[in-house]
């Protein structure tokens, strides 16, 4: 064989292209452009669940070292993940362009196993491991049942999801829930400037750089709050906190696995389902993303492998993030959407945007400032996040149409998923404790099911046919 076909062909049309090589100059900064696209919603769903989670043996009983070495975990979770789908392990990864991080999707199933305090933290850990092996072994098997899972099913799922965290949203809005200030005016403030920075960078920014709206929002509520605290008008920040993370970890720390943190997993029927649930919508929206970068970035279909390769990623990946004590991890939309902007699909490329992911994750002072930001700045950020899963969800129902069946599925499912949790729980007294564990709280479980049963017996039109 010549030297020259030993060789990598290195070149910056590359960029360009699923395969070959590309000058670091390019590769480096293009793929840090997806870490930046999604670094802070990578984040914010571990703060959300470690707010509420029972642990220590009360609710959000995480220190704040803790909650630093868990969002270290969360970056280098995502970054393995990304590098297994770009650069696949046996059948697991589709070596397509996705991105992996921490999923959104499972924020509000997960907060509800974990402030239980019969699950908690421990519960919830277990069942995310339980639902990731579960789905990388239906990814493996995805040609005998994907098609029981209609499109419809699917985006009654996704728009409950943005509904079921919009309490979160404003929760955070206002400070916190529980926080002695909730409400109080400077938290508002903050928020407001906050949302308010989202948006004009979002409406002023030109191409790619609109990704990045979310950190713009982000830094301009971060400054503002240490305003607030260094004049005295309102201690938004503990700095204190901040530097005895430092001190605690150190400035360079390796991500280790939950059993090493003194918390062991527990498994809890009631919890893995309902997280199990979840994963099957994943799995849905995972099909949904990897289409997407096929149609939108390479321009032709999905192959069958490769389906079976994301959703065999995403789930043994999510039990690999689990085995960290963190939530779990899929495909990502806002890189999804950055693909098809901007034609850039080289796994080189992106690679190197995963191993900034993995880099960043042996820093623990990342993991501190991100636990810094007060709830007011998520609240801002998140809350136009929590908006476009809605508004994609109904973006979905609208593709499915507005015909006879399509309606009588969401309708009902709508009314009796999200409805039951609306009430008081003793509606379900006639039934087992687990089915109140399930569907009390937890309208994400509720309409799937709904909507699953719907989708199966409801008759189906000639054109459906």
């Amino acid at each position: 064989m010549s030297k020259e076909a030993e060789t990598p062909n290195v070149s910056v049309e590359n960029i360009y292209k699923l395969d070959g090589r590309v000058p670091l100059s390019k590769a480096i900064p293009f793929g840090l452009q997806h870490v930046l696209a999604m670094f802070v919603s990578n984040l914010v769903p571990v703060l959300l669940v470690c707010s509420v989670a029972y642990v220590n043996g009360k609710s959000g009983g995480f220190s704040a070292t803790e909650i630093a070495s868990l969002l270290q975990c969360a970056m280098f979770a995502a970054g393995i993940g990304t590098c297994v789908q770009l650069y696949p392990i046996w059948k697991i990864g589709s070596r397509l362009p996705v991105v992996m991080g921490v999923s959104f999707t499972f924020v509000a199933s997960l907060m509800t196993v974990a402030q239980n305090p019969e699950w908690g933290y421990t519960g919830m850990i277990g069942a995310i491991i339980v639902g990731g092996i579960f789905e990388g072994c239906l990814g493996l098997t995805a040609k005998y049942w994907k098609k029981f899972i209609s499109p419809i099913v699917s985006a009654c799922v996704v728009t409950t999801i943005g509904f079921s965290l919009l309490s979160v949203g404003m929760n955070s809005f206002a400070g916190g829930q529980g926080a002695t200030d909730y409400g109080a005016w400077y938290h508002l403030v903050v928020a407001i400037v906050t949302l308010v920075a989202c948006l004009i960078f979002n409406f002023k920014a030109k191409g790619v750089w609109k990704n990045l709206n979310v950190l713009f929002g982000l830094a301009v509520g971060y400054l503002l709050s240490v305003i607030f605290t260094v004049t005295g008008v309102a201690k938004m920040i503990d700095f204190s906190s901040f530097q005895k993370t430092i001190q605690e970890i150190g400035f360079i720390s390796i991500p280790v696995p939950v059993f090493f943190k003194g918390y062991i997993p527990t498994f809890h029927l009631g919890a893995i389902i309902t997280i199990g649930i979840v994963f099957l919508v994943s799995a849905a929206e995972t099909i949904g993303d990897t289409t997407a970068v096929c149609t939108g970035g390479l321009g032709r279909d999905i192959t069958e492998r490769e389906i079976q390769g994301s959703l065999a990623c995403d789930g043994f990946g999510s039990a690999f993030s689990g085995l960290f004590g963190c939530n779990p991890i899929t495909s990502f939309s806002q890189n999804v959407g950055l693909i098809a902007m901007t034609k850039v699909v080289n796994r080189f490329t992106i690679l190197m945007g995963a191993l900034t992911l993995i880099l960043a994750s042996l820093f623990p002072p990342i993991g501190a400032f991100f636990n810094s930001l007060p709830n007011s700045v998520l609240g801002g950020c998140t809350i136009m996040m929590f908006g476009s899963i809605i508004f994609s969800g109904v973006r979905m129902i609208s593709a499915c149409g507005f015909d006879d069946r399509n309606m009588m599925i969401v309708a009902l499912s709508f009314c009796i998923g999200i409805g039951v949790t609306l009430v008081d729980a003793s509606i379900f007294s006639a039934f087992p404790p687990l089915i109140s564990g399930i569907f009390a709280g937890n309208p994400v479980a509720g309409v799937f099911v709904v909507s699953m049963i719907l989708s199966a017996l409801l008759p189906r039109t000639k054109k459906e046919n």
